[in-house]
């Protein structure tokens, strides 16, 4: 047994990295012994104490920290079922927010859960190495007075896994927020706000890290050296382990597929006969003429496959895009197959596709105006459009159907977009040097998002719904959609590799494509302030 000096602390015992033996109680140079779990630091930033704290006590500390105030720690440290507690219980609440990003049914992700905590290890070297010099220090001094928390590495890691709790809750919300309500962020100044609210969260994230680990390294140089090693290791995570704690649970999304109520069936009568007669003189005569002098929109939505509600959804959305983003209104046929539009849309058949195409035709200035073809449904590897509304007999479109009726029309300028699988195999039947056309998928690959649970297409959902109401350049919205695509596909546990959306612009579309989007993007899309063709 040492001798004890009379000021109450062990001669050549050196401070514990990780805190007091449990149980001890060190007397402060006051001589009053503090209670086990209070805090330590004391108001006049004289030296404190180093007994326990309770976890309570380790997690408001922590998050005082994330706002930047001091802790109240002083020689205190966690003992190591502190330690893994903290750790659990951080890890479980950041894992809990992040169910937000995935919309539907979702499993847990051990490994994507697992992965980024690489990171901590790394980071604990380097807050080893940084505070090194500080601890020797502190242990060659045992009883010197210090304002700062001198609990060691247990201290420091107890403290900088809650000191950014706040911020990173805000930044799992706000990545949530975007999922669940994706019309939110949508347009170009939605997402400057989405990253105006991002970065200043991911800054304070770090910084939280940097202030809380400053008050253990005490060094500036070392401090700045830990901080670059902090964001090189953020910037490496995000970039080599994108991994989340939680994927889409495509099992149960195809057993929710599965277990769908089937949709109405077409109930073929003399009513119904009718009425689709009388809607094409109805819609053919509701066309609205060309505009002498000016490039007009006319648009044709083509959607044959009457079993999936998707369809119906995108086709509409589409409609409603080229009306009010393109200067069509009035000026667009939709063709649609579905039990209960019979009596609005005409059906969409080859038959009706060859006569809408002629319609469109005899209205607009084939030479000049600009023909927007969107056609949605299944697609098969021999490239056919699928086509179903029974009991009506449907047989598919392909491409060389759609190419015979455009050259017999004389339409010259043609924007064609094809939301099925291997709709690359209808680039090279349709390429002329005035077409533009971009299709959901490569030839060999399946597209993704046509289930009866989907809402859009992944391609008419990203190009259409989303880029194109930034911009009025199908190229851009096509460049800008490719990526959120394939990261939606991965997302989404697409088996059969990515869709590879393929785009063909022809070299005379592309100029009078350049001068309509910069007259629809002026705002010009009145008679009265039309751009004039050359």
């Amino acid at each position: 047994m040492k001798d004890r000096h009379i000021h109450g602390t062990w001669d050549n015992t050196l401070p514990s990295q990780w805190g007091p033996v449990p149980g001890e109680i060190e007397v402060p140079l006051s001589g009053t012994p503090t209670a086990p779990g209070a805090l330590v630091g004391n108001t006049n930033g004289g030296p404190a104490g180093a007994a326990r704290l309770s976890l309570w006590d380790w997690v408001r500390e922590g998050l005082r920290a994330g706002f930047f105030l001091a802790p109240r720690t002083g020689a205190a440290a966690p003992t190591p079922w502190q330690l893994v507690v903290l750790a659990l219980a951080s890890g479980a609440l950041l894992a809990a927010v992040a169910r937000l990003e995935i919309v539907g049914p979702a499993q847990f992700n051990l490994r994507g859960w697992l992965i980024p905590y690489w990171t901590t290890l790394a980071l604990l070297w380097f807050a080893w190495w940084a505070m090194a010099p500080a601890l020797r220090q502190q242990a060659a001094a045992p009883g010197a007075a210090s304002p700062e928390p001198s609990g060691g590495l247990a201290a420091w890691f107890a403290l900088s896994t809650w000191a950014p709790m706040v911020p990173t809750l805000l930044t799992y919300g706000l990545l949530g927020w975007a999922a669940q309500r994706p019309q939110t962020w949508q347009g170009q100044i939605a997402g400057w706000v989405m990253w105006a609210l991002y970065i200043p969260l991911f800054v304070w994230l770090l910084a939280a890290v940097v202030v809380v680990s400053a008050r253990f390294i005490r060094s500036r140089l070392r401090t700045a050296v830990f901080a670059a090693g902090l964001v090189g290791l953020a910037a490496l995570a995000t970039w080599q382990f994108p991994d989340r704690p939680w994927e889409l649970d495509t099992e149960a999304v195809a057993a929710a597929q599965e277990a769908a109520p089937e949709p109405a069936r077409l109930h073929l009568s003399q009513t119904v006969f009718e009425a689709q007669q009388a809607l094409w003189p109805q819609q053919v005569q509701a066309l609205a003429p060309e505009r002498p002098g000016v490039v007009d929109v006319y648009g044709l939505v083509f959607a044959p496959y009457a079993s999936e509600e998707v369809f119906r959804r995108e086709s509409t959305m589409v409609s409603t895009l080229l009306k009010e983003r393109f200067d069509a209104d009035g000026r667009v046929l939709h063709l649609l197959n579905h039990a209960e539009t019979a009596g609005t849309h005409l059906w969409a058949t080859p038959q009706n596709l060859q006569r809408a195409i002629e319609a469109l035709a005899d209205r607009m200035d084939r030479d000049n105006d600009v023909l927007m073809v969107y056609m949605t449904s299944h697609g098969a590897r021999n490239h056919e459009l699928a086509a179903s509304h029974w009991p009506l007999e449907v047989p598919p479109v392909t491409p060389e159907m759609l190419r015979a009726a455009l050259d017999d029309a004389g339409i010259r300028h043609r924007v064609i977009a094809v939301s099925a699988c291997f709709s690359g195999g209808w680039i090279d039947p349709l390429a002329t040097d005035g077409t533009l056309i971009m299709t959901a998928a490569d030839a060999t690959h399946t597209s993704y998002g046509c289930g009866r649970l989907s809402e859009l297409t992944f391609f008419g959902r990203a190009v259409f719904n989303e880029q194109l109401r930034q911009t009025h350049s199908f190229t851009d919205a096509f460049a800008k959609a490719v990526p959120l695509i394939q990261q939606r596909e991965v997302e989404a546990g697409k088996a059969d590799g990515f869709s590879n959306p393929q785009i063909r612009v022809g070299a005379d579309i592309a100029p009078v494509l350049k001068a309509l989007e910069q007259r629809l993007g002026a705002g010009e899309g009145s008679e009265a302030t039309a751009t004039v063709r050359p």
